[in-house]
């Protein structure tokens, strides 16, 4: 009586650990091949990274400073001409129930340098403005070093430097002399950036009263800024033009900074796709890399293909062999090459002082993208190696 023969089985766990012996004894090329994988995975996952991080950092600026911040300056005239808002404007402002704070500048027609040895048209591209004392207040800016203008130190030659300005004139604290004009001013105060109203940081303030008096100021402010109740910002910005000028509002212009932001925002969207794309073809090469790997494995073990034939491993089997050895290169270089791009982010988002953000997202399908690109990679040569005749694979032992 005869007895039929089991089939042959390899179980999950040995697929595994035949897959995993043959990229051992090839640890070199192993590590080569799965670093092209790495490497794409890599850049696709610091670009998500970097990507998300910048654009939390500006989404938090806009929690922390508000979007009610609304800015009035000065059109043009219907003969093109530029217009001029009048010197009640900021008062009038001011008046509206709607209105929270409100605060004026001046862009003055004076320079300011270190010394009154440099010649006046090197400016260094910092602006002189008079400013009402609350302006820091009605912006959320903060002081960085000393005190902003008050109505005591408005009314003297005192100066607050924006960050730019106090970067180009060489000054890191308060208490230094300036030549303003045509005498010297006293730095009471270097601001913060000021997010909102980027121009302000090259700028030099100096308080409404002693710019009248001593730079020919005429009060017509160049650009009031307005901060509106949060359920009352679309009816203030409606109306801000003909209250700052009942004559011509036509000749108003009102905008809302943090509308540029939220734009820079969604413009990240825009570069992420295209870096994403770079990232796809390096991912790519990284898998054409293993395939010719796997096709050169192939032919370097057809003796050990032979053997295992002969021994009862089924076509299956030798294909579950090196369709696993792909995967697991493809997995070794997705898992590097995710924490390479999330280490990436994180130091790059450190450096310029954003929150570090990594999309779980961006991680899972980082893996996910390693893991097809390594089944596509692996698939031919896996397919080749389980038709190779025992017969034949067995002559070149």
């Amino acid at each position: 009586m005869s007895t039929a023969l089991a089939s042959s089985r390899l179980l999950p766990g040995d697929v595994l650990r035949v897959g995993a012996s043959g990229l051992r004894a090839r640890r070199l090329r192993a590590v080569l091949s799965a670093l092209g994988v790495a490497i794409g995975i890599a850049s696709m996952v610091a670009v998500l990274g970097v990507s998300e991080s910048s654009k939390a950092d500006l989404l938090a600026a806009l929690d922390r400073l508000g979007t009610n911040l609304l800015t009035v300056a000065p059109g043009q005239t219907f003969g093109g001409e530029d217009a001029v808002l009048p010197e009640s404007a900021p008062a009038m402002v001011r008046r509206m129930a709607s209105v929270e704070d409100a605060s004026a500048v001046e862009v003055l027609d004076a320079t300011v340098r270190r010394t009154d040895y440099i010649d006046e048209i090197e400016t260094g591209g910092i602006s002189v403005m008079a400013a009402d004392v609350d302006l820091a207040q009605t912006l959320g800016v903060e002081v960085r070093k000393g005190t902003f203008l008050t109505a005591a130190s408005g009314r003297y030659p005192t100066v607050v430097l924006g960050q730019v300005a106090a970067r180009r004139l060489g000054i890191d604290r308060p208490g230094v002399n300036v030549w303003l004009g045509d005498r010297w001013f006293t730095v009471v105060g270097i601001l913060a950036p000021v997010t909102l109203a980027e121009g302000l940081d090259s700028g030099a303030f100096v308080g409404f009263d002693v710019a009248e008096r001593l730079l020919d100021a005429d009060r017509s402010p160049s650009t009031i800024y307005v901060r509106a109740g949060e359920d009352e910002v679309e009816r203030t910005s409606d109306v801000l033009g003909a209250t700052a000028n009942p004559e011509h509002p036509e000749e108003v212009q009102v905008s809302r900074p943090s509308d540029a932001l939220a734009a820079r925002a969604a413009a990240k969207s825009a570069f992420t796709a295209l870096f994403l794309g770079l990232g796809a073809v390096a991912l790519l090469v990284g898998g054409v890399g293993i395939a010719n790997v796997m096709v050169i494995s192939v032919l370097e073990r057809r003796s050990e293909i032979g053997l295992r034939r002969a021994l009862g491993a089924t076509r299956r089997h030798i294909a579950a062999q090196f369709l696993t050895e792909s995967l697991l290169l493809a997995t070794l270089g997705g898992v590097a090459g995710a924490a390479l791009g999330a280490g990436a982010t994180g130091l790059y988002a450190f450096s310029r002082g954003w929150p570090a953000v990594v999309p779980p997202l961006a991680l899972g399908g980082a893996l996910a993208a390693a893991l097809a690109i390594g089944a596509v990679a692996g698939l031919y040569p896996a397919l080749r190696a389980a038709r190779l005749p025992p017969t034949e694979a067995l002559r070149s032992v």
